[in-house]
């Protein structure tokens, strides 16, 4: 028994351990871009393991006065907020819709949705849909195409599907139709896997800038990923600039910026928003995901 509880302790032990490390390992990357955004740029480049170097916000001081951030913030702010609604809503319904024996066509329906999950046409096909629709240039752009996606409507119709029949069979008989029993009675009872949905198509919409690359042109419609993404290639010159900015102005105790500060300090300028979204999110996101992948 003695030797039993032993190797009982040491399996603990070596588990513990090893989920410490994995945690540390995957941790580590993003507390490194962290604590290296809020160092001094001539000291972090000297190197930074585990605290920051001469504490200093200067670096998001800098970064948050570059050009057109602020019009990029709003633009990214309402793709995502918009586009998450209209993809909900959409993917809701139309998993609700497909669980309904009055359809006709609804295995095939479904099935055709689940086919684009195997099947894509590829960039050109892409683009010139999305131009002969007279999507570029247009804010549409970032929320009609991701309205319906064939994962999200899987799992809400597994979903669905598992809630029991009786209490839409009540609200029948208490004369309620299909859109009252959906917003009434599906939608409100789907609430783990819509928060989920919502987590999901939230950091979808947030992190895209690849729509905003190929067909967007105009300055005022550019997302903030697509503007810190160029400004992650222009680090130097815009490290320069910045640098040249702050001597003309005559601080003599100014910090300068560095490319690695400034890649650092615009990665966590585009993280932070959605972490501070997903820990309100997670007790969803959880439950969500574990009752939309079990069937019956």
């Amino acid at each position: 028994m003695a030797i039993g509880k032993m190797l009982n302790r040491i399996f603990d032990a070596a588990n513990i351990v090893i989920l410490l490390t994995f945690t540390f390992v995957c941790m580590y990357p993003f507390y490194y871009i962290f604590i290296y955004s809020i160092s001094d740029p001539r000291m972090a480049q000297r190197g930074i393991t585990l605290m920051p170097r001469g504490i200093t916000l200067t670096n998001y001081s800098d970064i948050l006065q570059l050009p057109n951030l602020f019009n990029a913030t709003i633009v990214s702010s309402m793709r995502t907020i918009l586009g998450t609604a209209i993809t909900v809503f959409c993917c809701s319904f139309f998993a609700y819709i497909v669980t309904k024996n009055e359809l006709y066509f609804r295995k095939l329906i479904y099935r055709s949705l689940v086919v684009t999950m195997y099947i894509n046409a590829g960039l050109i096909p892409w683009y010139l849909t999305m131009k002969n629709y007279g999507l570029n240039n247009n804010f549409l752009l970032y929320v009609i195409p991701t309205a319906i996606s064939a994962y999200y409507v899987i799992l809400l119709r597994t979903f669905i599907e598992q809630l029991p029949q009786s209490l839409e069979e009540s609200a029948k008989i208490d004369g309620a139709g299909y859109i009252r029993i959906f917003f009434q009675l599906i939608l409100p009872l789907s609430k783990p896997i819509v928060a989920t949905i919502a987590v999901f198509a939230a950091v979808a919409q947030w992190n895209t800038w690849f729509d905003n690359y190929f067909l967007v042109q105009d300055v005022k419609l550019k997302t903030l990923q697509l503007i810190l993404y160029e400004y992650l290639n222009q680090a130097n010159a815009i490290a320069q600039a910045i640098n040249r900015t702050g001597s003309t102005q005559g601080m003599e105790n100014y910090i300068k910026m560095t490319p690695a500060s400034i890649k650092m300090t615009t990665t966590m300028v585009v993280t932070l928003p959605i972490l501070f979204v997903y820990p309100f999110m997670q007790k969803y996101f959880v439950k969500g995901i574990m009752l939309g992948a079990i069937k019956g």
